[in-house]
């Protein structure tokens, strides 16, 4: 993940610092767009987008602000792969960062962080199934690992379950999770918030926020009974390489986004002065 988003700060310097046909998208704090090409000083409330020379606004209409550097460039670059028609649910980071800004559902912290916790009820990897005896083996190989992981992780309980009511997680494992959240600001709480909603679970997204596991893992853990189906009946040609592919998109930018709000860019720069 950390070489991927240094990748992602070198493409993005590269396209802040080079002029470009058509939609040209740039971070910074002056008026002069060239300038602003070049600029790496932060706003106040953070780091502006700029779009041919105007300043992008949220749907709400408020003033585009992202918290850090990098996840300014990597905006800018997301709007900067755009081609004669914007596409705006290809742009997965956008869409978070205008949910983080105009809060349309006016959430507060605490709302997020159970919203993310209460999907540990029906966590996907959680639920067995009694029968096949092949998938059966498969679902305790593959998930065993990440919820045993998990369990020494954070020191609580979680287990598994073939009933329909699901496992049932002790209180004390949601406080722990609850407390373990609480330590997220709430810009990357909307990340999380949004990996748990794509993964079907808490679990996973635990383990790929933690680096325990990649994007690809952690997508095909959560779809692991439906890919088991696919290998033994087949699949609808192209759909499934499709929604799969989509799957893996949002949550990488879900993760992305976490980790580029969860950096201190105040430090790196006071560091950098030192």
């Amino acid at each position: 993940m950390w070489r991927s988003c240094l990748r992602l700060w070198d493409e993005g310097r590269r396209l802040l610092n080079r002029p470009r046909g058509g939609l040209i998208a740039s971070v910074g704090p002056g008026p002069n767009p060239r300038l602003q090409a070049r600029a790496y000083a932060p706003l106040t409330g953070g780091f502006e987008i700029n779009l041919d020379h105007r300043k992008l606004k949220t749907p709400q209409a408020k003033l585009f602000t992202v918290p850090s550097e990098a996840l300014a460039i990597a905006v800018a670059t997301e709007w900067d792969s755009q081609q004669d028609t914007i596409k705006f649910y290809t742009m997965h980071l956008t869409t978070l960062c205008n949910t983080s800004l105009d809060n349309p559902t006016q959430r507060n912290k605490d709302q997020l962080i159970r919203a993310a916790v209460k999907f540990l009820d029906t966590d996907t990897i959680c639920y067995r199934v009694e029968e096949p005896e092949t998938l059966v083996e498969l679902q305790k190989n593959e998930w065993d690992p990440v919820i045993e992981w998990a369990e020494k992780r954070y020191g609580v309980e979680i287990g598994s379950s073939t009933s329909i009511m699901g496992p049932s997680i002790p209180a004390r494992t949601q406080e722990v999770l609850i407390s373990h959240l609480a330590s997220y600001n709430m810009w990357a709480l909307q990340g999380i918030e949004f990996v748990v909603t794509q993964l079907k679970s808490m679990v996973l997204t635990l383990g790929l926020i933690d680096l325990r596991l990649t994007v690809e893992q952690a997508v095909l853990l959560s779809r692991l009974e439906e890919e088991y189906q696919i290998q033994k009946w087949g699949n609808i040609e192209w759909a499934h390489d499709y929604e799969l592919q989509e799957l893996r998109a949002r949550t990488a930018a879900g993760a992305l986004f976490v980790h580029l709000c969860s950096e201190s860019t105040t430090v790196k720069h006071k560091l950098l002065r030192e």
